[in-house]
């Protein structure tokens, strides 16, 4: 019962008082009665005196702790974002129709164990949303400006292996403008296309060979991206995944509004995602995998039964060595070749990232320069 429920000490006196003079009454009614009536009033008496401060202290237990109980604006967003992303994804793999690809893809039987997998950096080499910001761009849909910082995102993210939360920021505030007015079927039509330009030559070979072996073992196999789910749901099916739980932004009969559903689904929000969609699915979490590159990942990391680091930042990388989280570093040879990855190819696509978006930038420069 909380404090307002509770009466107050003026009642309590008062009822104090009522009892007292019932007593005297009752006193000067007969003597015979004196000792049984006065036993009674001081059990009542004690009883409500014992009720009273058991509600006294449970308020002040709730009042002390209630702080604990709270959650901030920031985790709210979080659990609706997950939420939002485990009905998406429930919503699109009870949709999605049988193709060529669902029947070279291995039969579901290990029901309650999955895979899941981290996208940027851990299966794409790169940030995905950049990617597919610069696809966008190419179709005009971004300024100069906007073209410059995506590849400098870019270039950093590679050379780095770190995710930036400004930049993940920026990303979604430009995608959310860009969004903003347009159909859900452009957007999937959009990923589909960039995804066959700018991201089918850019997934590791390595990380690729993990998800199949959870498939070949019959269980699902998941993305986990604060990608716009429409994109990481399109990286999914070419792939041959079982889904993709990502980024959901709002949308009224077809059309985005350019608002979030709670906010990208990062860090806390991809745990919410899984620990949500595992229970629609009826998974067992001790018995799940996740992979990731990013020390923002741990708590999706230490929600399931085997966490396994990808090209792990310096940070992760510390985590995985205290935990005894088994770890692969597909950007090096030697990693590269045990899953049978080209060594130059490897070896060379770091330093070629940044290569790339300087060459980007100069010739964006050299056509914007009049003639």
């Amino acid at each position: 019962m909380l404090a307002e429920d509770a009466p107050g000490d003026e009642a309590l006196l008062a009822h104090l008082h009522e009892s007292r003079e019932l007593a005297a009454e009752q006193f000067d009614a007969g003597p015979d009665d004196d000792e049984h009536e006065d036993a009674e009033l001081s059990e009542a008496d004690a009883a409500a005196l014992r009720e009273e401060e058991e509600r006294r202290r449970v308020a002040a237990w709730l009042a002390d702790r209630a702080g604990r109980f709270r959650q901030s604006a920031s985790e709210l967003r979080q659990v609706l974002a997950g939420e939002a992303s485990a009905t998406a994804a429930i919503e699109s793999l009870r949709k999605r129709t049988p193709s060529a690809t669902d029947s070279e893809t291995p039969e579901v039987t290990d029901l309650t164990a999955a895979a899941f997998f981290d996208v940027d950096n851990t299966l794409v080499h790169g940030a995905s949303i950049v990617l597919f910001a610069r696809g966008l761009a190419a179709r005009k849909y971004f300024s100069y400006n906007d073209i410059m910082r995506f590849a400098w995102q870019q270039a950093k993210f590679q050379l780095t292996g770190r995710e930036n939360l400004d930049d993940v920021a920026q990303g979604r505030d430009t995608a959310l403008s860009f969004i903003a007015g347009r159909s859900t079927e452009e957007l999937i039509s959009l990923g589909e296309e960039i995804y066959d330009e700018y991201i089918a030559d850019r997934i590791w070979p390595g990380t690729q060979a993990l998800a199949q072996r959870h498939l070949a073992a019959g269980q699902q196999v998941w993305l986990v991206t604060a990608t716009p789910v429409e994109l990481a749901q399109t990286i999914a099916k070419r792939l041959g995944l079982t889904g993709a739980l990502g980024t959901v932004a709002e949308s009224e009969d077809g059309v985005f509004t350019g608002r979030l559903v709670g906010d990208i689904l990062h860090g806390p929000g991809k745990a919410h995602a899984i620990r949500s969609l595992a229970v629609r699915e009826g998974l067992n979490l001790k018995r799940c995998t996740a992979y990731s590159d990013s020390y923002n990942d741990v708590p999706m990391l230490s929600l399931v039964g085997t966490a396994v680091a990808i090209n792990p930042d310096s940070d992760l990388r510390d985590v995985a060595k205290v935990r005894g989280w088994e770890s692969y570093d597909f950007r090096t040879a030697r990693k590269a070749a045990k899953y049978g990855v080209g060594t130059t190819a490897v070896v060379g696509a770091a330093a070629g990232s940044a290569v790339v978006a300087s060459k980007l930038l100069h010739d964006r420069s050299k056509r914007a320069q009049p003639k």
